[in-house]
């Protein structure tokens, strides 16, 4: 991890803002999902990408019932089915 040289108060309610220079390098807009991972003694913050609830993976997800499968799983459930 590369620190940014930027420190952040924490208010009452437990928020930080992320500073602007920040939020355009990381395409981050207002009302864009943010993962929080905990690592170790580290709390990171990025982008939240939908993962497949089966495997796991990040690529080709859809939407399907308010849950997250990717084609490969989808198309495992759909030869199931026959």
């Amino acid at each position: 991890m590369k620190p940014a040289g930027v420190v952040r108060k924490v208010d009452q309610l437990g928020r930080i803002v992320l500073p602007k220079s920040l939020r355009k390098r990381y395409q981050m807009n207002e009302g864009d999902p943010v993962e929080i991972l905990v690592q170790g003694d580290h709390i990171i913050l990025e982008r939240y990408r939908p993962r497949c609830v089966f495997c796991g993976s990040m690529e080709q997800v859809t939407d399907f019932k308010e849950r997250y499968l990717c084609s490969e799983c989808m198309g495992q459930m759909q030869h199931l089915r026959r």
